[in-house]
């Protein structure tokens, strides 16, 4: 394996491990380095339509790099159908955690960002045959 396959690989697994801590913890981690307060969630990137555009961003950034970094593996199918499922539990999850709501919002945000990371990569893939 390449040896800047093997970085993007490990950069993945890092940015997926602080995308779980980050949505999983009670409140907002960011909220509280910024405001020092939980309850607090920064809007860095204005809302357009009805999807949030900070889960859009993210997950676009992470699904296209772990598409990419496992595109010459047989694993990759395991990882679009995993980053799909994450989007998905992700959001759902927020049901039960104090200090956070299910937004339908945020999740079409999550999933529309891994769709268009997916489309980048078949476009690659397509364009580079």
């Amino acid at each position: 394996m390449d040896k800047a396959i093997s970085y993007l690989r490990i950069l993945f697994h890092i940015l997926t491990l602080l995308l779980i801590i980050l949505s999983l913890y009670p409140g907002s981690i960011l909220g509280f380095m910024l405001y020092g307060d939980i309850r607090l969630q920064p809007q860095f990137i204005k809302d357009f339509l009805y999807i949030s555009s900070q889960h859009l961003y993210v997950y676009l950034l992470v699904s296209t790099l772990g598409f990419f970094s496992y595109l010459r593996d047989r694993k990759f199918k395991l990882v679009v159908i995993y980053f799909f499922f994450l989007s998905i539990i992700l959001e759902v999850v927020h049901l039960v955690i104090v200090e956070r709501s299910f937004q339908l919002e945020d999740l079409t945000g999550n999933i529309l960002g891994v769709l268009i990371a997916y489309t980048i990569v078949l476009i690659y893939k397509f364009w580079r045959k």
